[in-house]
């Protein structure tokens, strides 16, 4: 997959010590990704870069909202996403991608691209089923709605104390005091 460049954050030049990045993740992003999940996306990242002498750690803290259609409805609604994500980069002989909280770069390297990072920690920090809040509330009025209510298999609203026992529970009883 093609590196986007405004994801490449070169770490030769940067002193020992925190240094900050500041992106606006939006809808195109997650198309680079073939991602069509998300109708519009809006979503503030920052990044904290510390740099130590052998080693980086980023920690990726993103806000902000995701329109995305109600699993159960089908309504396009904003999902609020807020979290946040660490990793670490080492450097070594082999470049491995295995580890998802660790990155070894080969040695030499100057530069990282950390979209691959930014994409899953989005993604996977969305519910796994999204609902629509007035799905939730009873407030959304929708012809899907009515129509799944319409379906929903109907509840005996019967006491547990009322119900007619299985009289050959009753036959089974005997053989308890039967003895």
């Amino acid at each position: 997959m093609k590196e986007l460049k405004e994801f490449t954050i070169p770490f030769i030049g940067l002193k020992i010590g925190e240094h900050r990045f500041e992106f606006t993740i939006e809808k195109p992003f997650f198309e680079h990704f073939e991602y069509n999940e998300f109708n519009d996306a809006a979503i503030k990242l920052d990044v904290l870069l510390v740099k130590k002498a052998t080693l980086l750690e980023f920690t990726l803290t993103f806000k902000g909202i995701v329109n995305v259609n109600c699993d159960v409805s089908n309504e396009p609604y904003n999902q609020k996403v807020d979290d946040e994500y660490r990793f670490v980069v080492k450097f070594g002989e082999d470049h491995n991608e295995e580890d998802e909280d660790l990155l070894v770069l080969p040695h030499g390297s100057y530069e990282v691209n950390i979209q691959q990072f930014i994409y899953e920690s989005i993604v996977l920090s969305m519910p796994i089923k999204k609902i629509h809040p007035g799905v939730e509330d009873g407030t959304l009025k929708s012809d899907i709605l009515d129509k799944l209510e319409e379906l929903r298999l109907k509840e005996k609203n019967e006491n547990p104390d009322e119900k007619e026992i299985d009289p050959r529970w009753n036959e089974l009883k005997k053989l308890l005091t039967d003895k």
